[in-house]
């Protein structure tokens, strides 16, 4: 009789670990956090694969999304924050591709997101896999973009990291001039160094030194009319070795 209830309180122990491990698991997967966020996306071209500039090659005409982070067939949601359209769709493949940019898309999404190719900006989301998920192609919500309509947009912020500043706003918004800050030097001769150092292996026609004050010299590029136009210039710093680069807006 004792042998039994001490067989019973065995297994009870053995229920309630069993319970407790799998409300636990429960737990920890609730309280994940799920991948977010804002940026510029780079739309594919077979040049920027020839070029070395992405590491993966897409089809241009089927609905193709590449990240850095997120691995294959993560379900995401990517939407045009000028519009509100969006489209759900699952992570084609992990690649490389320069900084400044959140998420490498086929020509079709731009196309169906209705993307301002020279101010592509978008928000990307990761969505919960248990979340009933089917791939369709144009899965776009006019719904939303009827609400977006009614309300006033008029400027998106975002983050980017610098190595001379923490960080720093970008405002997108019409007649926007941008600006890429490459380094700031406490010395304006270290400055002037850099440039003309620059001047010999990129073709830049508008950079310049500015005096922020008495021990402060900041090396810049730009304005560009545009973040289409201010990216050749990042991406040819970034082959030089300038990885994280602060761009803001005058």
């Amino acid at each position: 009789m004792i042998m039994k209830n001490i067989s019973i309180f065995f297994i009870l122990i053995f229920l309630f670990s069993c319970a407790d491990y799998e409300k636990k698991q429960i737990l920890k997967k609730e309280s994940r956090i799920y991948f977010s966020s804002t940026g510029f996306a780079l739309i594919y071209e077979d040049l920027l694969y020839k070029n070395k500039i992405i590491n993966k090659k897409i089809d241009n005409e089927k609905n193709l999304l590449l990240h850095s982070t997120l691995k294959r067939n993560t379900p995401v949601q990517i939407t045009n924050l000028k519009n509100s359209k969006s489209i759900e769709l699952k992570v084609y493949k992990k690649a490389n591709y320069p900084k400044i940019f959140n998420v490498v898309i086929s020509k079709k999404i731009a196309d169906l997101l209705e993307l301002d190719i020279e101010n592509p900006y978008v928000e990307i989301v990761e969505l919960k896999k248990n979340k009933k998920f089917v791939a369709k192609e144009g899965n776009i919500f006019d719904e939303e973009k009827n609400v977006a309509d009614k309300a006033p947009v008029d400027e998106i912020k975002m983050n980017i990291i610098s190595e001379t500043d923490s960080s720093a706003n970008i405002d997108v918004k019409k007649n926007e001039k941008y600006m890429i800050i490459i380094s700031d030097f406490y010395y304006r001769d270290s400055a002037v160094s850099l440039k003309n150092d620059l001047l010999k292996k990129i073709p830049l026609k508008n950079i310049s030194i500015k005096k922020i004050n008495n021990t402060k010299y900041r090396l810049l590029v730009g304005p560009f009319k545009n973040f289409k136009a201010l990216k050749t210039t990042y991406i040819s710093l970034n082959n030089l070795g300038f990885e994280s680069l602060n761009i803001y807006n005058e």
